[in-house]
């Protein structure tokens, strides 16, 4: 497996992971100003695309078996076709911040998701923080007042719970095919799927296409493209391969911190007092939920990593069929 390095750089890529992503609702939120999400979201794929065609040379050398056909179209759909439809009506509808928090929700969503597909329990301590970071959701779209930047706060957040869900189901696709296939291949493939599946809803009538080209939207699309999709997934998918899964979720929560930061700063966005009460049961509700991994017979946690193998040098190996975790039924 290589040296192993040390161990505040795998815990330093997922802060710089978690600070770009949450970056990126506000990097939406600039470009939607100016140009349609469709637009916006084409462009983020097609740099991305672009970006990873440099990799050709070492991707030649992977084949995909033909059983894993269905793992990469659920992969692909998922996210990024379905999720970035999702986050965009969800971005035209609340503000950056509130949907960020909605992201929190995710590590509680993928337990739930585990015990149904990956033989995991969830214990009563992780349903409390499942339930105690719905009710927090809750509150948070309740209590959102409509704004320029938020017309429909509950409407938009249950959008992007929606594209949660569908990270969820990237999330169980993804554990099996890292075990035969490069996450950085994995990653690619997604961003040319993605180029593919958007590029011909930019021919729809109700989608204006820009007539010049704007700095600030433009930088923030090619910024969407490099750094978020690029650079911030190979940083996570570095983190994942040194650490658990489970511990590197809570990480995961840093994102509508630094989203909120951001947007205070760009946008004047606030949130009122039931938001904030909101807010903090959502946290809570993770923090609560964290000491949850436990396999159906009681292994010390190894097949639940993520870790992202690497196989381009030599032939995709088959999973070990004793081990939890590692495919879908």
């Amino acid at each position: 497996m290589g040296q192993h390095p040390s161990p505040l750089l795998p815990l330093a890529s997922l802060i710089l992971a978690m600070f770009l992503w949450g970056s990126s609702f506000v990097a939406m939120k600039l470009a939607m100003q100016e140009y349609h999400p469709l637009v916006i979201i084409f462009g983020r794929m097609a740099v991305a695309s672009l970006a990873f065609l440099f990799f050709l040379p070492r991707f030649q050398r992977i084949r995909i078996r033909r059983q894993d056909w269905h793992l990469f179209a659920l992969m692909a759909m998922s996210e990024p076709c379905l999720y970035f439809l999702f986050e965009a009506l969800a971005l035209q509808n609340t503000s950056a911040a509130q949907a960020s928090l909605i992201t929190t929700m995710l590590p509680l969503l993928i337990t739930i998701a585990s015990v149904f597909f990956l033989g995991e329990r969830a214990s009563k301590q992780t349903l409390l923080g499942l339930f105690l970071a719905m009710g927090g959701a809750i509150l948070l779209s309740l209590g959102g007042a409509p704004t320029h930047l938020a017309p429909a706060p509950l409407l938009g957040n249950s959008y992007e719970f929606m594209s949660m869900l569908c990270a969820t189901v990237y999330t169980i696709t993804i554990k099996r095919l890292t075990a035969f296939y490069p996450a950085l291949f994995l990653t690619a493939i997604q961003a040319w799927i993605g180029a593919l599946f958007f590029a011909p809803l930019l021919a729809l009538p109700q989608v204006p296409l820009p007539h010049s080209l704007l700095l600030i939207p433009v930088a923030a699309i090619f910024y969407l493209g490099l750094a978020v999709t690029l650079i911030a997934y190979s940083l996570y998918n570095f983190a994942l391969a040194h650490m658990e899964a489970s511990k590197s979720s809570i990480f995961i929560t840093l994102i509508p911190l630094f989203t909120l930061l951001l947007s205070r700063f760009l946008f004047q966005e606030s949130f009122t007092a039931l938001q904030y009460l909101g807010s903090c049961t959502i946290f809570l509700g993770v923090i609560i939920s964290q000491d949850r991994w436990r396999s159906a017979k009681g292994s010390t946690g190894r097949g639940h990593d993520l870790s992202l193998h690497r196989n381009d040098e030599k032939e995709p190996r088959r999973a070990d069929p004793g081990r939890k975790g590692q495919g879908l039924p």
